[in-house]
């Protein structure tokens, strides 16, 4: 899957403390921030969509519309109505 690089903007001595002290505890700031950036992904990105993007799926609109079609249906049989199927 194609990666994308983002920037971010931290004041200099705060980052400067960041790596000093992550360097005493033999901790890595990219691989803490990717760890972070993943925490992120898997707490904002609803499960079908990451499940869709994991099969290979460049963005995520089938997962919605499959769900937006289950969702009437849904409403179609709670309401009493019968929807045709052809």
């Amino acid at each position: 899957m194609k990666k994308e690089n983002i920037t971010i903007s931290m004041e200099a001595d705060k980052l400067r403390a960041t790596k000093r002290y992550m360097e005493k505890k033999d901790a890595d700031l990219e691989g803490e921030l990717a760890d972070a950036l993943q925490k992120l992904y898997e707490k904002y990105v609803p499960a079908p969509v990451r499940e869709y993007i994991d099969e290979g799926g460049e963005d995520a609109p089938a997962p919605a519309k499959k769900q937006k079609e289950k969702s009437k249906a849904t409403a179609a049989a709670n309401s009493g109505t019968v929807t045709p199927s052809l």
